[in-house]
């Protein structure tokens, strides 16, 4: 199916940075599931025959050119490289397909990345998780609150936080921080305002998205953050916000060096991540995907590769939604984490820093009531649920560990807002469906 050409400043009325960049479930095993006893699967680079109803999801996306790829990925323990069912080309109309090199906006897939990152800096002992933010950032000493959720930013709704922010918090969204993508009241202007705007979408002109520019520097990003008031008292309620792109500042800080600098040194390199960018680099644009926008069941390119914003230094590097992955990159960072800190005889991080930064260490305090993760856990940037730890990212992308199946499971795929399609939806019912055919197989 082609798709058709659009005025960008016209055609997506129904675009904001809200539905475009939120963040939708990670995948997770059933419970049911949780003590498979699988081994190492099939050779063959394709495994479309053992993951059927995964297989023809795929098939039924692309057949009907509602998404250009959907490519899907599936490691076992410690093989080197994942099997993969799906497929597709890197733009609509387009012949060069897709495979694990390409490369995807991962968007909030950024997440776990950075908090595992702290993770590594807690290991060092010069982070801990309870250390208040301001041991790090004093201008995070005093922190006022609204009182009334996303009201008002004046003096009669607001009061002094009860207690300190802690890098616990941060890890887990339960700092009490905003984020432009979910708040609705005064503060998301704030936000704006200020260029507190941690990710990008397109250079072109859409609608919704507004022409505010983000800040110059992760310094001065924190330093404006803390001008501005919470949303909630620090350690009471789980909300998704900003607290991984302040991470990033903390790393830089604590670690003594740029946050991507950091990233590179300390977890690129080590884990074999090579194709994994704030800036994709001219050298690599034929392997780029094109992001489109749905309109009406219709997809419409809203960041060409070729054009792409993320040809561009970003502003300062979005550690809650910045970068640009490979499937196969982010293979070996799952791979990393299913070896307790370990892969290809390398040690990146110590095991006991995998286990925490994969389990669930919200505040005891927190309330995850009417919240994205009710009745789940939250780790160091991704949900946790039972033994698995994972998230998913606004374009359409899922990535998974799960600890008792030894499987490390990623979706790639863009598009964007997320809930256009219900494919997050259909793909975790055919994995567990196919799940547990696997199981079945395994007893006969």
């Amino acid at each position: 199916m082609a798709y058709r050409s659009f005025d960008p400043a016209s055609d997506l009325p129904a675009f904001s940075r809200r539905s475009l960049f939120r963040s939708g479930a990670a995948l997770s095993a059933g419970a049911a599931l949780a003590t498979l006893p699988f081994g190492r699967q099939l050779l063959a680079h394709d495994v479309a025959e053992s993951w059927p109803n995964v297989a023809a999801l795929a098939e039924k996306y692309l057949s009907e050119g509602k998404v250009a790829n959907l490519f899907l990925t599936f490691g076992w323990g410690q093989d080197d490289h994942a099997h993969t069912v799906g497929g597709g080309t890197l733009s609509l109309g387009g012949s060069t397909p897709v495979d694990e090199n390409s490369l995807y906006r991962i968007y909030s897939q950024t997440k776990p990345i950075t908090g595992i990152a702290t993770m590594m800096l807690i290991e060092d002992g010069v982070l801990s998780l309870d250390m208040p933010l301001h041991e790090v950032l004093p201008a995070y000493r005093e922190m006022m609150v609204q009182t009334e959720y996303d009201g008002a930013i004046t003096p009669d709704n607001l009061e002094p936080a009860i207690l300190p922010i802690t890098i616990r918090q941060l890890l887990t969204h339960t700092a009490g921080l905003g984020y432009g993508i979910v708040q609705k009241g005064p503060i998301a202007k704030a936000y704006e305002e200020e260029g507190l705007i941690p990710g990008q979408v397109s250079r072109l002109p859409i609608p919704g998205l507004g022409n505010a520019k983000p800040v110059e520097s992760l310094e001065l990003f924190a330093d404006r953050l803390a001008q501005l008031p919470l949303v909630l008292q620090p350690g009471t309620k789980w909300s998704y916000s900003v607290a991984t792109d302040l991470l990033g500042r903390v790393i830089e800080v604590a670690g003594g060096m740029p946050f991507d600098t950091f990233l590179q040194q300390r977890l690129f390199d080590p884990c074999g991540m090579e194709s994994t960018f704030f800036t994709v680099p001219a050298s690599e644009v034929a392997r780029l995907t094109d992001n489109y926008g749905i309109l009406q069941g219709t997809p419409l390119p809203i960041d060409p590769a070729g054009i792409s914003i993320y040809l561009d230094e970003p502003a300062f590097p979005f550690g809650g939604a910045g970068l640009v992955c490979s499937p196969k990159d982010y293979d070996r960072f799952q791979r990393m984490l299913l070896g307790y800190g370990m892969i290809d005889g390398t040690r990146v991080m110590s095991e006991e820093a995998v286990r925490v930064g994969t389990s669930n260490i919200l505040p005891k305090t927190a309330s995850v009531e009417g919240t994205w993760v009710e009745g789940q856990g939250f780790g160091a940037g991704g949900r946790v649920v039972g033994r698995s730890f994972g998230w998913g990212g606004a374009a359409g992308t899922l990535g998974s560990v799960d600890f008792d199946l030894g499987l490390r499971t990623g979706l790639f795929t863009q598009y964007m807002p997320t809930e256009a399609y219900p494919m997050r939806e259909e793909f975790l019912a055919a994995y567990e469906a196919d799940l547990e055919g696997l199981r079945l197989a395994k007893a006969a």
